[in-house]
């Protein structure tokens, strides 16, 4: 399976370190939001006006507790189907 097939509500992870870029206004720019391996679940998956051509997804991280965290939005090249 591949990210093009995953809708709302299908477990991804994350394939690096991924930070709030300052989208997020309600944590601190430049704050970890996963882990390679974390897993998360998409919310929306979609694309940006500048970038017409390229998905860009929508997920909500798992924290060590499992809460789901704020959404936070991922290229395709952050995100694996596998964990790996």
């Amino acid at each position: 399976m591949n990210l093009e097939q995953l809708e709302k509500g299908d477990t991804v992870f994350a394939s690096c370190h991924i930070y709030n870029d300052g989208s997020i206004p309600s944590i601190p720019e430049t704050a970890l939001l996963a882990i390679p391996g974390t897993r998360g679940t998409i919310v929306e998956k979609g694309h940006l006006e500048e970038t017409p051509e390229r998905e860009i997804y929508l997920v909500r991280f798992e924290d060590d507790k499992l809460n789901l965290g704020p959404p936070t939005g991922c290229w395709p090249e952050e995100l694996s189907v596998d964990g790996k």
